[in-house]
């Protein structure tokens, strides 16, 4: 063997060795392909942290639990559709709550990082999306329609954002966030969770926010719902608040939905404050939110249910117009509270406008 054959060895097995000039490994072997007519429930048990499970165009029927984290479910928009599951499919957690997709952590730890876009969640009997002790959770360009409570859900979680969505015709709220739905307690610092640029239509109410801290809530359209955004709190601490409110068009929120136990009839409601502390709500324009509950305006400022008050909060810089009973509205005693540089023609009590 030459002398230029040995180098030229010695210089193959260096690369060899050091992995230099091997193929990288492929982006595939990080997808999880799901077609129409298989699980993606089997997908994602499959799956490990950071690999992303891709759902074809197609109708699945079954509801998909996540506690994994760092984890992306993408689907192909309005023609991935997730409905509720056939009798065959295996039952799981989520399925028996009734959810579509659930992102599931424990006490102590929480399910991080993952992704849920484009594909569409619909008539299942609770959620469209259910998450509870998450962080970072992502939902985007997801369709939650026509499901018996919430749209769009979370609670326990940090961080979340909720961008770019449609949530329609849930009998609650369309995108729903709270410290905790099964128990009294204080509200949570959600570290800057993020509602963004969603349309919110035909649900109870838009979008809820209940007992939380922290978030802020801009760039959405709500229309069509009996109550178009409320904020939630009540006599613990932390209150409820800390938040923005900021650029959202909100406009004929005037569909009927009667009393429940905790609150009256919802009918041409805007922006709702009740038990809040420290929130601005500020540049959103409001409009033509019509109806004769005490919760009917544009920004109606209301003592919570079981007598919480509202106080400094800053309502500034809003466009508030042909809402009745009021565009705005202080139907509260709270201290603090302060309302400038707000366009509109009718407020309760006089000289707001």
């Amino acid at each position: 063997m030459t002398k230029r054959q040995i180098k030229s060895l010695a210089c193959i097995a260096v690369v060899a060795a050091t992995g230099l000039g091997a193929a990288a490994p492929s982006a595939a072997d990080n997808r999880h392909v799901v077609r129409p007519g298989e699980s993606i429930q089997k997908a994602v048990n499959a799956a490990q942290p950071g690999d992303t499970i891709v759902i074809s165009p197609g109708i699945y029927r079954e509801s998909v639990l996540i506690t994994k984290s760092d984890l992306t479910l993408r689907g192909s928009g309005a023609s991935t559709v997730i409905k509720p599951g056939a009798a065959k499919r295996a039952p799981n957690a989520c399925t028996t709550a009734g959810n579509g997709i659930c992102v599931l952590g424990k006490a102590g730890r929480t399910v991080n990082g993952v992704s849920i876009r484009a594909l569409t969640l619909s008539g299942f009997k609770k959620s469209g999306i259910w998450a509870s002790r998450t962080d970072r959770l992502t939902v985007r360009q997801v369709i939650a329609e026509k499901n018996g409570v919430w749209g769009i859900a979370q609670e326990r979680s940090t961080r979340g954002v909720f961008r770019g969505n449609i949530a329609r015709d849930n009998a609650e709220s369309g995108i729903f966030v709270a410290n905790t739905i099964d128990r009294e307690g204080g509200a949570i610092d959600t570290k800057g969770a993020v509602i963004r640029n969603n349309v919110l239509e035909g649900n109870r109410i838009g979008a809820t926010v209940r007992r939380v801290r922290n978030l802020s809530v801009h760039g959405n359209r709500v229309t069509g719902n009996c109550g178009g955004l409320f904020v939630v709190g009540d006599e613990t601490k932390p209150w409820a608040g800390a938040m923005t409110i900021r650029n959202n068009v909100i406009s004929k929120n005037n569909k009927f939905c009667p009393s429940t136990v905790r609150l009256p009839v919802i009918q041409g409601s805007g922006i709702v404050l009740t038990g809040a502390e420290a929130t601005v709500v500020r540049a959103n324009v409001i409009r033509d939110n019509v109806g004769s509950s005490p919760l009917s305006g544009g920004i109606v400022l209301f003592k919570s249910f079981v007598g919480a008050l509202n106080t400094n909060n800053v309502i500034r810089d809003n466009v508030v117009l042909g809402n009745k009973t009021a565009d705005l509205a202080n139907r509260d005693t709270g201290k603090g509270n302060t309302f400038y540089g707000n366009t509109c023609r009718a407020s309760e009590p006089a000289g707001m406008c």
